[in-house]
Order: structure tokens, then sequence, then C-alpha cells
């Protein structure tokens, strides 16, 4: 305890690097723009923390992904895991934005990809048995498939699947009437934290409850407290909260077990691959 007062002594000392820390207070939720690219690796094609997350968790489930930043890990895991539905939401406005241009441009790709997918097979088939695929359709009454047939459907498995919201989850209106199978919250406890103390943080545990559907799952990447103590300093009300927190994310199990009311919990990290320095933190299931 008696490191804790000297702490918050010297941080009430004026400090020479006041212009760094100004800089700093425009991610005072934790809203960088450049996130992913601290977060992964150069030489990988994709978020490393998607190697340990389970298809079953997301495939034909509803989905949440509190603090989606940018949207990037939003849009990954609806292509590879095959949502039903997955709502990114996040307080920041202008990374919502980009999160849906990150979208279109995802379904745009995808478009693109298909037909010239599309058009090679329809090149392919018309110069090797072309004239007679067309002769076999007329005499079945059928219809030859035209070469972007799937288009349609492949736009809506990306654009009516994904969708991305301005929303502060601790101040949301409770007259919301969405669940959801499996909601995930990757490195956000700590802005919360910050930003709202202790209360926000079982705010946000508790709402998370009331989302969840039976049996649904929480997908939790907690980070560390040494970690706050790097960031206590982005904002007045960051620093007042930092010295104040008595659930340090070493209770947080405990308190979604034991408190909150989820029934299990599993550390599916095991090691994550190509996470740079200061991001291999755990990736916790709770089940409730």
């Amino acid at each position: 305890m008696a490191n804790d007062e000297k702490t918050e002594v010297e941080d009430l000392k004026p400090k020479k690097n006041a212009n760094k820390r100004k800089r700093k207070e425009f991610a005072i939720y934790g809203n960088y723009r450049n996130y992913y690219g601290y977060r992964i690796g150069q030489n990988l094609q994709e978020d490393p923390r998607l190697s340990v997350l389970r298809k079953e968790w997301f495939e034909d489930k509803e989905c949440l992904d509190i603090g989606c930043n940018q949207g990037l890990i939003t849009i990954s895991i609806a292509k590879k895991f095959c949502c039903r539905r997955i709502l990114g939401i996040d307080i920041d406005g202008g990374l919502i934005e980009s999160a849906c241009w990150n979208l279109r441009r995802t379904v745009q790709m995808e478009k693109s990809s298909i037909q010239f997918s599309n058009s090679r097979q329809s090149e392919h088939s018309e110069g090797s048995n072309g004239i007679e695929n067309g002769v076999s359709a007329s005499l079945n009454g059928g219809t030859m498939n035209h070469p972007n047939s799937s288009l349609s459907s492949e736009e809506k498995s990306l654009s009516d699947i994904i969708s991305f919201r301005k929303e502060n989850i601790i101040k949301r209106c409770h007259g919301h009437s969405e669940e959801y199978d499996t909601i995930l919250c990757l490195s956000v406890t700590k802005w919360i934290h910050l930003n709202w103390g202790d209360e926000g943080l079982i705010t946000l545990f508790s709402e998370i409850w009331r989302l969840l559907r039976p049996g649904g799952i929480l997908v939790l990447e907690p980070q560390p407290w040494k970690s706050y103590q790097s960031n206590r300093l982005v904002s007045e009300e960051a620093l007042f909260n930092y010295h104040r927190v008595l659930f340090r994310p070493s209770r947080f199990q405990e308190i979604l077990l034991d408190k909150i009311g989820f029934r299990t919990v599993e550390d599916v990290t095991v090691s994550l691959p190509g996470c740079t320095t200061g991001f291999d933190r755990p990736i916790l299931a709770f089940c409730k």
C-alpha cells in the first residue's frame, strides 16, 4: 500500500513530458487508430488470436464484439467461422466509420474475386464442353448458370451478417431486447477500468451476462495490471480511478464465476503465435 501512495504522490507532480501525455489523451479509451499495427507481427496474415478461437462458438451464432476498433477482427471472425450475425460496437465514432469502410472494401474484394473466378470458370467451360452443356441443359429443361449467379449471395454473407454501431457499453439503454450466443471483449477491460473504475467494470460484466443467452460464451482478453500503470496518465479520470482500483485483473475470474454467475472458465491461449511484445495476454472463455 505504501508503494501505491508513493506512486500517487509522484503522479501529482508536474511532469516535463506533459506534451507527450497530451498526445496520448486522444486515445483515452484505448481507441488507437493503428491498434492492429501494434498488435500483429509484420509477417502474419491474420490476427494470431483467431488461431485459439473455436468454430463452435461462432458458426451459425449471433455474436457481439465489444470495443471492435476498426472492425478487422470482427470481419475476420465472420468470414472464418461463418457467423449468422455479428455486431461490432465501439465508443469512437471515427473507428466505427473506419470499420464500415473496411467492411465495404472486404465485400468489394470478395465480389471482384468471385467475378474473376466465375469468368475463368466460364471461359474454361466454353472452351472444353460449353456446347455440350448447353444442349444438355436445353434437353433437360434447365438453364445454364450465369457467371455472376453467386454474387448476391456472397455479398449477403458479409454485408448482411456484419454490422457496426457506435455505442458505449457502460451507458447503453437497457431497453434493448437483443441477445447473443457469443460475446467478445478483447483488450477492453483496462480502458473500462481506467475511465469508470470498479463500478464500470462490474457494470460491463453484468451487462455481458444480461446479453448472453443461457449456455452462451464470453471470450475475454483482460490486460494485465502492469499495463495499467503505463496508461494511468492519459486523463485525470484515469489517474483518479487507477489509484482506487480494488478489483485487479487477477480477480476477474473470481468475480465472473462467484459474483456474476458464469458456470465455467477455460484458458484457451496456451501460446499465441506471432504476438508482439506486451500483447501475449491470456484469452479466457466463460460459459454462462
